[in-house]
C-alpha cells in the first residue's frame, strides 16, 4: 500500500489505438498514446490502481499508478570529447573578438 502524500508517477491514456489517426507507422497504431505525469498521491492506493494525483503546480490528474518515489533516468548519452574541445576553442575565439 502506497499512502496519501507519496510521490508518485501515473499513466494517463490521451489515445486508445482505434482513435489514433491513420497517417502514422502501424506498430504505432497499435498501441495507446500515453504520458506518464508524477505528484502527490490524493488516497492511500496500490500499484495499478486508478488515482488521482496533484503536481507540483497543483493540477490535479488521474491516470494509472505506476512507480513510487519515481526518478529521472534519461541521459544525453556519452561524452564526445571533441565537442568539449570545440567548445573551449569557440569560447578562446570570442574572447578574442
Amino acid at each position: 500500500m502506497i499512502k496519501k502524500d507519496s510521490w508518485v508517477k501515473i499513466e494517463c491514456i490521451i489515445l486508445k489505438p482505434e482513435e489514433r489517426t491513420a497517417n502514422i507507422p502501424d506498430d504505432t497504431k497499435k498501441v495507446p498514446y500515453i504520458f506518464h505525469a508524477i505528484g502527490y498521491l490524493k488516497k492511500d492506493a496500490n500499484i495499478g490502481d486508478i488515482v488521482e494525483i496533484k503536481t507540483r503546480i497543483g493540477r490535479t490528474l488521474t491516470g494509472r499508478l505506476i512507480e513510487e518515489n519515481p526518478t529521472f533516468r534519461h541521459n544525453f548519452g556519452n561524452l564526445v570529447k571533441e565537442l568539449v574541445d570545440i567548445n573551449n576553442e569557440l569560447k578562446q575565439e570570442l574572447k578574442n573578438l
